[in-house]
């Protein structure tokens, strides 16, 4: 069973490993219901949207499931995001409260547990943010919010207003994109591993008590394909390989535990739509990683430490 943890410094309580939705709308609706219901019975009920997933198709799907299934609302969390248009992206307060509307006629429900802005808006102004969240949570329709891809100091910026405390960051993450990770190794240093990309957006997550969810966990580059069983990657493979067959799960637990190990306490976003593979994802949550363990997988994937 999936272990909980505690968000915002007790704000709220989720499953340590979330099922993103953003290819949900590729099953059938009996394919759907089964996955859901499986992801529910192994402790997986937080399901992560957003409007632009199947251009609102998946978020479709998915309400069809939880509206045939009476009380399945009150057992999950449902987070969706938005921001994200054709060809731009847009914080505006019309389109963060149209775009929130639209989901929840998708999702057949009259709020969602968490609202994320999806990819940063050099165009937004705070105040318009402020103002939109005011009015979702007034009207019972978002109960929290958080981000997704901003830096520390757009999450800073966006505080200058916003009065709701941000939860949440969605950011790639996994073993073969570990940037936030590499710089903290490579302090004092000139090499391109000592490059801050993000700010340092670990250590402000940690101080302020924001969940990480790593997208993409599976992934090597940006959507360049999974690093699992790829014959590009032979270290990292047969160390995970190892590890999996040691403590009696598949190399996606692995992975997950991975993340999982560290202290910053994410909250992964896993995307698969295969359900014995979701459930063999589940098992991450009955692994704790040794600390030699975790440097070797870390190593294993082309890192060197100092």
């Amino acid at each position: 069973m999936v272990k909980t943890i505690n968000v915002g410094n007790g704000t709220l309580k989720v499953a340590e490993i979330s099922l993103g939705c953003m290819r949900i709308a590729d099953l059938s609706a009996k394919e759907a219901d089964v996955h859901i219901h499986s992801a529910l019975e192994a402790g997986i009920d937080f399901f992560d949207h957003a409007d632009i997933y199947a251009a609102g198709k998946a978020e479709e799907v998915f309400g069809d499931v939880v509206a045939s299934s009476p009380g399945m609302r009150e057992q999950m969390m449902i987070q969706t995001k938005c921001g994200i248009r054709q060809g731009f992206f847009d914080f505006s307060k019309e389109h963060i409260v149209s775009s929130v509307e639209n989901s929840l006629k998708r999702l057949k429900t009259d709020y969602v547990d968490v609202l994320l802005l999806h990819r940063p808006d050099t165009l937004m102004e705070p105040e318009e943010v402020a103002e939109a969240f005011d009015y979702l949570e007034q009207k019972g329709m978002v109960k929290h919010f958080g981000v997704s891809n901003l830096n520390p100091l757009q999450i800073e910026l966006l505080k200058k207003n916003v009065k709701q405390k941000l939860l949440f960051n969605q950011l790639q993450l996994s073993i073969m994109v570990s940037g936030m990770i590499d710089s903290g190794f490579n302090v004092n240093m000139t090499n391109s591993a000592s490059v801050v990309h993000d700010g340092g957006i670990l250590e402000y997550s940690r101080l302020h008590d924001m969940t990480i969810q790593p997208w993409s966990p599976f992934q090597y580059g940006f959507f360049e394909g999974v690093f699992l069983g790829n014959d590009k990657f032979p270290e990292v493979n047969q160390v995970i390989k190892r590890l999996a067959d040691e403590k009696g799960v598949a190399d996606t637990a692995i992975a997950i535990a991975w993340l999982l190990r560290h202290p910053a306490k994410m909250q992964p976003i896993v995307g698969t739509t295969n359900t014995k593979r979701l459930l063999d994802i589940a098992k991450a949550s009955d692994i704790t990683l040794s600390r030699e363990e975790w440097y070797e997988i870390y190593r294993a994937a082309g890192n060197k430490l100092p």
